[in-house]
């Protein structure tokens, strides 16, 4: 059965959760997305503390800290199948995975600057100036970096997604060279860093994507790939 791309956008909570769970939960609402069992999904998490090994990473040579480090902030390491390098999820974080059909528009460039777009309008909403800068995906304010992207594609349906840091704990990005950027490059950030008291929460800053999600994507799937 083939997926049906006109369905509503669902929208779904899980709350906290451990990695490597949410990646089964993704892979078998993937699974069911492409049987035509499941709408287009957007899930919400926040992850407990975790360094995700994305395809490019390899092994952990982007990993700063030892085992002990590792063992002491009760951060696990994972690997996984989405694009980009090693990054870093936490509390504070918000975590969206968008398991959406591209079949109308296949092309998986122009869906990370659709993720970016949303992520960039996000901000905005919140009174923050973000952008993108060349040959690097995710969004950043200045030199630092607000949001980070990974996505992996199968049948042209997508997992994972994106990690916007809403008020982690940002000491945690220390343990690595998050998504292979050196610190001469720039460094990470977050709402609350650059927004202080006025720092949404979590919560809202999730209802507020999914506006935006939802605001772009019909303009993004009519889009003419030329």
């Amino acid at each position: 059965m083939s997926a049906d791309s006109s369905a509503p956008l669902a929208v779904v909570r899980w709350g906290r959760t451990v990695y490597a769970d949410a990646l089964a939960r993704q892979t078998a609402l993937q699974a069911a997305r492409l049987d035509g069992l499941a709408p287009d999904t957007l899930v919400f998490t926040e992850h407990e503390p975790v360094y995700p090994l994305g395809l490019r990473a390899g092994a952990d040579q982007h990993l700063v800290w030892d085992a002990a480090a590792l063992a002491r902030e009760n951060i696990a390491l994972h690997a996984t199948n989405r694009g980009g390098d090693i990054t870093y999820h936490g509390p504070g974080q918000l975590v969206a995975y968008p398991i959406v059909s591209l079949d109308r528009r296949r092309d998986l460039h122009a869906y990370l600057r659709f993720l970016e777009d949303v992520l960039i309008a996000v901000a905005a909403r919140h009174g923050l100036t973000a952008a993108r800068r060349e040959g690097l995906t995710g969004i950043w304010v200045d030199n630092r970096k607000l949001a980070a992207i990974g996505v992996a594609v199968r049948r042209w349906v997508t997992m994972h997604g994106i990690a916007l840091n809403v008020a982690p704990d940002l000491r945690h990005f220390g343990g690595i060279v998050p998504c292979g950027i050196a610190a001469t490059d720039g460094t990470v950030t977050s709402l609350a860093a650059e927004l202080g008291a006025r720092c949404p929460t979590l919560e809202t800053v999730a209802d507020v994507f999914a506006d935006e999600f939802a605001s772009h994507w019909p303009r993004f799937t009519a889009s003419d790939p030329a």
